[in-house]
């Protein structure tokens, strides 16, 4: 069996190099860590990391629980974070919450047996049962995407400003003359949704737009429930003439409720929404949307949770970054004097 005595040989280095090499307890010399992990590639030695979590106490493994299958929005985020954690000499463990507070519990259970040294967490809408095991068993975490509305969690948090971009997007189809606007709403329970729904709400009071209540229907943060609420609230006798959606889920269902109903974007229905497609811009209308950082938001996740296993005394910190509105044609421009089918 090949030993760190013989990968010190190797690269002409000391044991204890090679040892803080591979467990990122000093910094080394570029070229001397280059040498290294060479000499460990040749050899082909492969380091006991279950003897070192023993001996440090430490399984330089960081657990995700999202919704990383039910929600494709979380993907990019996902792949931010492992990137950045490799960068720190550690591994994820993905497990996938389903957006379900039960088997979000779960999944946080089977990642603190896994000993990991820290989790990130997409909370679901009622995360209370999950909050009180993490803050019970002392896990240093970072709540990603979504922030805690208890006020009892005191978790570090990284997302992005939801009230604003939302009121912008209002502002962006009244200025296409719509007056009647609709909003499809997320999972009731989210930090994400009431922040969006108040956006919308401000949205329509500095544009005096129609503060109809039955304009708000709850999408439910996925495709199916938008499909359903945005062919509800079409079916109005005084019906919308544009559309905002809460996530990207939601802007699918939207639209798959508009071709079952043989409606056309922009020429019978304004659409635009939160969150940005890889094709939003190479589909015709390009869809207008509000997008999100999203390797900047995995990337500060990471390293928010890199430093709060380094420094658990650290105040628990609030990031937010900015929405960026990407203007495109799919809202078009209304005449209130024609209707809008």
């Amino acid at each position: 069996m090949v030993t760190m005595h013989r990968v010190a040989q190797e690269a002409g280095v000391s044991q204890s190099t090679v040892s803080h090499v591979i467990n990122g307890t000093r910094v080394i010399a570029p070229e001397t860590e280059a040498a290294v992990w060479r000499a460990i590639s040749r050899t082909g030695y492969v380091h006991d990391s279950i003897a070192r979590s023993l001996r440090t106490g430490s399984t330089q493994t960081v657990g995700l629980a999202i919704s990383a299958i039910s929600n494709p929005y979380f993907a990019e985020v996902v792949g931010a974070i492992e990137r950045q954690v490799a960068e720190m000499r550690r591994t994820v463990l993905l497990v996938d919450t389903h957006d379900d507070p039960e088997q979000e519990f779960k999944a946080v259970q089977e990642l603190i047996a896994r000993r990991c040294d820290g989790v990130i967490l997409a909370p679901s809408a009622a995360p209370e049962q999950t909050y009180e095991l993490l803050e019970r068993r002392n896990v240093p975490t970072v709540l990603v995407d979504r922030f805690s509305d208890t006020g009892t969690f005191a978790a570090d948090s990284v997302g992005v400003h939801n009230l604003e971009p939302v009121a912008e997007l209002v502002d962006h189809v009244a200025g296409r003359g719509h007056r009647r606007v609709a909003f499809i709403a997320g999972r009731p329970g989210l930090g994400t949704s009431r922040e969006r729904l108040a956006g919308f709400e401000l949205g329509v009071q500095r544009n005096n737009l129609d503060p109809d209540p039955d304009l708000v229907v709850v999408g439910g943060s996925d495709e199916a429930s938008s499909c359903e609420a945005v062919t509800r609230v079409l079916a109005l006798p005084d019906p919308p003439t544009a559309i905002v959606t809460g996530n990207n889920a939601m802007t699918i269902g939207a639209m798959r409720a508009l071709a079952n109903l043989d409606l056309r974007v922009p020429e019978d229905l304004g659409l635009v929404g939160f969150d940005d497609f890889p094709w939003a811009s190479l589909f015709r209308p390009r869809l207008t949307v509000i997008a999100q950082p999203l390797t900047e938001l995995g990337t500060c996740a990471a390293t928010m949770l890199h430093q709060r296993i380094a420094d658990p005394t650290l105040p628990a910190r609030q990031v937010r970054l900015p929405a960026t509105l990407k203007v495109r044609e799919s809202a078009g421009h209304h005449s209130t004097n024609a209707s809008p089918y």
